[in-house]
């Protein structure tokens, strides 16, 4: 099974970010990174290959990291966490298999990018953060971007937004070793969730968690290393 970074050490990234991009204006570095680390290594929904293309990733990194934007690689964020890198939000959101009508619950704002990805596609996202200084730039960030579509709220994610529920799908963008019960409790039947499930320490898998009947189905996806799901969920 392929591993996926989906997080790494500040220093780690700093050694090794292509600079072929930084020359580009960020229309065409989008362009390019969605060619060349989306299309190019096999996702072709064109809902989400449009998105990509569409949201302004450097508008979602500090403003030292924003000439790196566009490399297939996390980047650090503030507070100890990063966005993800652009071909696991890619897949992630691919995997849910979004029509455009779904309303979405995202667990861990962070930056907003996600958020904003998933916008692009679907009727409503609700988005959590536990961190207050993420949320608030996030926030912030969604609205100069003009997401009306987007709704942010500061709270533990593991409890999810049961007055907003129950969601199409939940998109889990940290790691937890067990699926939240609150959060199975609010996916609609036939919903799914996406996590990255396993030791919030070491390596999890990437799993699609879908509901028939009220019994939940797993399909594994790949290796995957996140940052740990705090709150709630480490207890």
């Amino acid at each position: 099974m392929q591993l996926f970074r989906a997080y790494i050490t500040i220093t780690l990234v700093l050694c090794t970010l292509p600079w072929q991009a930084t020359a580009m204006n960020p229309a065409e570095a989008r362009r390019t990174m969605v060619a060349r680390d989306i299309r190019g290594r096999g996702i072709h929904d064109l809902k989400v290959l449009a998105a990509m293309t569409s949201v302004p990733r450097h508008r979602f990194v500090p403003q030292a990291m924003q000439r790196r934007a566009y490399g297939d690689h996390p980047l650090p964020i503030g507070d100890g966490q990063t966005i993800s890198q652009p071909y696991i939000v890619a897949l992630m959101t691919t995997k849910l298999n979004l029509t455009g009508d779904e309303k979405v619950l995202e667990i861990g704002t962070g930056s907003g990018y996600q958020a904003a990805v998933l916008a692009h596609i679907v009727k409503t996202v609700y988005t959590i953060e536990i961190r207050a200084n993420l949320h608030r730039k996030a926030t912030r960030t969604l609205q100069t971007l003009k997401y009306t579509n987007i709704h942010t709220r500061h709270a533990d994610g593991y409890f999810g937004w049961p007055q907003a529920g129950p969601f199409d799908c939940i998109m889990i963008t940290a790691a937890v070793d067990h699926i939240p019960p609150p959060l199975k409790s609010q996916l609609k039947e036939g919903g799914r969730m996406i996590l990255p499930q396993g030791n919030p320490f070491s390596y999890q898998n990437l799993v699609l968690v879908t509901k028939k009947s009220g019994d939940y189905f797993v399909e594994q996806i790949a290796g995957v290393l996140f940052v740990p799901m705090t709150g709630e969920a480490l207890k």
